[in-house]
């Protein structure tokens, strides 16, 4: 098992973040490692996700959307192939900080028999990934807000 946890702090209220990071359809507009998301967000969806990390050739994959907890929480489980493999679970999470902004947390737990293998790459390119969103998530929110 391998966990990569990223968090940025947001001007802006929990539903304008929420709302950008439900608006599947919008995420090319702004998000530099998520460049795709297709379908809806709705628990228990298998969503159309493409991935791909400044300076790398990028990942399609079809993760099952596990829970959407208004203004606080989106995840989902992404495998590779087959269970055991590289399995990935992924989240979105808002905190409400007592002067009005956010905290933002985008994490993910890998396990499986790949991840020894894919650590590496996880640890540089997923994490520079994760971060790159965050901080376009952070300017788009803080546009809007």
């Amino acid at each position: 098992m391998f966990r990569l946890s990223t968090s940025i702090e947001i001007a802006a209220n929990s539903s304008t973040v929420w709302n950008i990071l439900i608006d599947f359809n919008k995420y090319g507009e702004w998000n530099p490692f998520i460049r795709s998301i297709e379908g809806r967000p709705m628990v228990g969806t298998r969503l159309k996700v493409f991935l791909q990390p400044s300076g790398t050739k990028g990942m399609r994959f079809r993760p099952k959307l596990l829970e959407l907890s208004e203004e606080v929480r989106i995840r989902w489980l992404g495998r590779l192939w087959i269970p055991g493999l590289f399995d990935g679970e992924h989240s979105f999470s808002i905190t409400r900080n007592s002067d009005g902004t956010v905290r933002f947390v985008q994490e993910e737990t890998f396990r499986g028999m790949f991840v020894p293998l894919l650590r590496k790459n996880l640890e540089n390119d997923t994490k520079r990934g994760f971060e790159e969103m965050n901080h376009a998530l952070k300017a788009r929110s803080e546009k809007e807000y």
